[in-house]
């Protein structure tokens, strides 16, 4: 089995990369081949992982995408670091994400076959 980690550094909104890598990740946890799949908000990305955001985009949004994922057993984590530095680390999380260290991030990297960044 593949083993696949997606680290987003992009802010959530006013570009579409967080929703490209949501995306790519959706398709990759989907896929018949089952790599496994995990996600790492890193910088501004991490707002993304903050609970009770409303989304106007019809049909959902990344709170649903990444909701979606956690449901399908995808890790989703988000710098501890980068949360504090942004006063977002006490705030509640979407359920099933959780705060990671640097430390994590460099073993999950070293676990997987591919390292894919936005």
């Amino acid at each position: 089995m593949q083993n696949v980690l997606i680290i987003v550094h992009a802010p959530p909104y006013g570009s579409e990369r967080v929703l490209s890598a949501l995306r790519l990740a959706t398709a990759l946890a989907g896929n018949e081949a089952r790599p496994a799949v995990r996600l790492f908000l890193m910088s501004d990305a991490v707002v993304a992982g903050l609970a009770n955001q409303v989304d106007a985009a019809a049909g959902g949004g990344l709170r649903e995408m990444i909701e979606a994922l956690v449901a399908q057993g995808v890790p989703v984590k988000l710098c501890r670091t980068c949360a504090q530095a942004r006063g977002v680390h006490e705030l509640p999380l979407i359920a099933g994400t959780a705060i990671g260290t640097l430390p994590e991030l460099a073993q999950w990297t070293l676990e997987a076959d591919k390292v894919l960044t936005f």
